[in-house]
């Protein structure tokens, strides 16, 4: 069983997925980890150095190699869905989620960490939220497709691995 957290950059997939992984007894992979480790560069310098077409060619393989590891937790990178047929595949290979915050609460955990993602560092704190609500607009319509929805709301993480728990049977 795979079980892939889609949503945008700091809702969470990555420590909710850990946490959801150690909880459940699975394994935990991150694909932007797993990018970072098997080409040893940084995202964002990917991004600088290439381009985000190039990233994302790359991006939708190591997606592909997600689909054969078995009993995982997988957190992808915030616009994973929205490129190629990766949501369909998302959708084929396990059980999705979609960590669904305010574009509110998206632009106050991304205040500080927005220089390190590529396509916010350039981004003035002032036009962050309207930033992430343009995205969103684009990248919602991937971001539904998924089996379950969690709309942001239950702030305590114990709370929202129980409400997973509670979709996933487990």
């Amino acid at each position: 069983m795979r079980i892939y957290l889609v949503g945008y950059m700091a809702s969470g997939k990555t420590r909710l997925g850990m946490t959801l992984a150690e909880t459940i007894g699975f394994s935990f992979a991150d694909t932007d980890d797993i990018f970072e480790e098997r080409y040893r560069i940084d995202i964002a310098d990917f991004f600088q150095k290439y381009s985000e077409f190039e990233f994302r060619k790359i991006e939708r393989q190591v997606l592909r190699d997600t689909g054969s590891l078995e009993r995982t937790i997988i957190a992808t990178g915030g616009g994973t869905p929205c490129f190629e047929d990766n949501m369909a595949f998302i959708k084929l290979s396990g059980t999705s989620i979609y960590l669904k915050w305010d574009p509110q609460i998206l632009a106050e955990r991304l205040k500080k960490s927005r220089y390190q993602r590529p396509i916010l560092m350039n981004i003035q704190p002032g036009e962050l939220e309207e930033t992430i609500q343009r995205h969103l607009t684009e990248r919602e319509h991937y971001y539904l497709q998924a089996d379950y929805v969690y709309e942001g709301g239950i702030t305590r993480n114990e709370d929202l691995i129980e409400w997973l728990k509670r979709r996933l049977e487990l």
